[in-house]
């Protein structure tokens, strides 16, 4: 499937972004990762590394454009990096949606859920992402990145 069939089926919608829409998001991924390594509990170090992996996703949909609409948006902005980005990054998706679902358990029912290395896993996974992101934004949509 790809991105005009899911506008189809209702769960995108068009979305114009400008290089001030992508350079404020990028900025709070960079306060989303220095965040994440903060003396707070391990639950709120791995919220923190998912939002900036949200942001991430986020920002390569809107830059092809589209936004998610709200049902399962977190889940379809995440699911959407491989169909953006290519098919080698699905283990990228599933990971991301497996953390989405532990951030939801850690964030609404049960603190504790989450170890340290599980946080300092995921944090270092967007690290990772951001590169990569950066890399495609500038080969895609370089008119979305500062000068």
């Amino acid at each position: 499937m790809n991105l005009e069939a899911w506008a189809k089926n209702g769960w995108l919608r068009p979305h114009q972004t400008n290089r001030q829409q992508v350079t404020d998001l990028l900025a709070i991924v960079e306060r989303d990762l220095v965040d994440a390594r903060s003396s707070v509990s391990a639950d709120w170090q791995f919220g923190i590394a998912y939002n900036a992996a949200l942001k991430l996703c986020t920002i390569i949909l809107y830059a092809s454009g589209y936004r998610p609409e709200k049902n399962l948006a977190h889940y379809r902005t995440l699911q959407a990096l491989p169909i953006i980005m290519g098919t080698s990054r699905q283990d990228d998706a599933d990971y991301l949606d497996t953390c989405r679902a532990k951030r939801n358990t850690a964030e609404y029912d049960v603190a504790g859920t989450v170890s340290q290395s599980e946080a300092d896993e995921l944090r270092a996974f967007v690290e990772s992402l951001r590169d990569d992101v950066l890399e495609w934004l500038a080969k895609h949509h370089a008119q979305l990145l500062e000068n």
